[in-house]
């Protein structure tokens, strides 16, 4: 049972109706949707928003209960970073771009309230109907760790077959277009329904979510089992997610010991389930372990690089252009001409000079290259998350972002 209240639980639907309706209102739009900075600003805001609610249940339900939301929203978090490299892979594979990226993140993160809800719900009535289940929720999470442990060849071999769009398994349910058709799910071709690429990412990302969430459930358990607050902590935790992906996009590659920082907090939460009874372990004890494990994680990813490859010490060649860049912000989210033209496009760059936003070489009418043979701004930047850089149509170098 759970100490929450009626009150309770409206203040956490109206809170997140709300902060759903400023996501989707504010943080989506505009030509600086998927930029780092904004992304910064925003998981800040989605932080702060979950800490805020954290003193609202100090305030109404005591210590012990804040501490333990507090604990399962920080597991939460740093189990779903990981879970932010699967996204990377799923957009690579499907040339998802930035703005139709947070489209399939919004839709995405609803679709995982919903699910969450669910599987919480069967989880905590199992768990009332038969105690002896969190033993096999241990060895899931065990299993799970030793999963994490593991080199992730089996998690991009799963997200290619997936996404691949001549061989995806989706494509035996319903015919899969090559083509993008902007924010378009499905398109009617020949008189038949087609699934677009988007609809694609879209399956690949809740798939993602429904397996990662067999793990991250039982670990939630093993911090509380009251139903408010593993369901809290874990919306808290999935709001801020989109955000967080634009914040780490390109970083999170150069985390190297992060899964093995993740596999050891599962194997602390699969003992706490197995020993938990006998040597009980105080809410603040998990929090502060948690906590240590993840930071320790990224710090000793931070000192401890991977190996470079043969050229990453090699000086980039000079670019003799530089007196063009500008203190500019992206025109649009789009290629105007594309969308003037009818078609779809693969990648966006922004000009370094006036901000115009065009396709990039490997789109079909390339209106980046274009806006250089028409002006002479030579130098553009990538729109898309992950790519820290700049190129030179002239000098052809490529630059990393001042």
């Amino acid at each position: 049972m759970s100490a929450a209240g009626t009150l309770d639980w409206t203040i956490f639907v109206v809170l997140v109706a709300a902060l759903l309706v400023v996501d989707m209102t504010f943080a989506s739009r505009g030509a600086a949707a998927t930029s780092v900075r904004r992304a910064w600003k925003w998981t800040a805001l989605w932080i702060a928003a979950a800490a805020a609610f954290g003193l609202w249940i100090w305030s109404r339900l005591g210590t012990t209960p804040a501490l333990e939301y507090a604990t399962a929203y920080v597991l939460e978090k740093s189990l779903s970073i990981d879970n932010l490299a699967v996204f990377a892979l799923v957009f690579s594979q499907t040339g998802i771009v930035g703005p139709l990226q947070r489209k399939v993140l919004m839709w995405g993160v609803i679709g995982a309230l919903v699910m969450r809800a669910a599987l919480i719900g069967a989880g905590l009535f199992l768990l009332a109907k038969f105690q002896w289940i969190v033993y096999p929720m241990a060895a899931l999470l065990l299993y799970g760790a030793l999963q994490m442990a593991r080199h992730d060849k089996e998690r991009r071999l799963w997200v290619e077959t997936t996404c691949t769009l001549c061989s995806s398994w989706i494509g035996r349910l319903l015919p899969i277009t090559k083509e993008h058709h902007g924010d378009r799910l499905t398109v009617r071709i020949g008189g038949a329904r087609y699934a677009t690429p988007l609809l694609v990412a879209l399956i690949a990302v809740e798939s993602a979510d429904a397996v990662f969430a067999i793990d991250s459930i039982p670990a939630v358990f093993a911090v509380t089992q009251d139903p408010f607050l593993v369901y809290t902590s874990n919306v808290f935790a999935l709001l801020g997610l989109r955000s967080l992906y634009f914040v780490l996009a390109g970083a999170i590659r150069e985390l190297r010991f992060l899964r093995a920082g993740l596999a050891v907090m599962l194997l602390l939460v699969a003992a706490k389930i197995i020993v938990g009874d006998a040597f009980p372990i105080p809410p603040w004890v998990s929090l502060v372990a948690i906590v240590v494990i993840f930071g320790t994680a990224v710090v000793a990813s931070r000192m401890f690089p991977g190996p470079k490859s043969a050229t990453a010490d090699e000086p980039s060649p000079a670019c003799t252009h530089l007196d063009q860049i500008r203190d500019v912000q992206p025109e649009a989210d789009e290629c105007r001409e594309c969308r003037k033209l009818g078609d779809d496009w693969v990648h966006l760059r922004m000009c370094r000079t006036c901000g115009n936003v065009g396709c990039s070489e490997d789109s079909k009418n390339r209106h980046a290259r274009r806006h250089f043979e028409e002006t002479g701004h030579s130098l553009v930047r990538s729109l898309e998350p992950g790519e820290d850089y700049t190129w030179c149509y002239v000098d052809r170098v490529r630059l990393k972002q001042d």
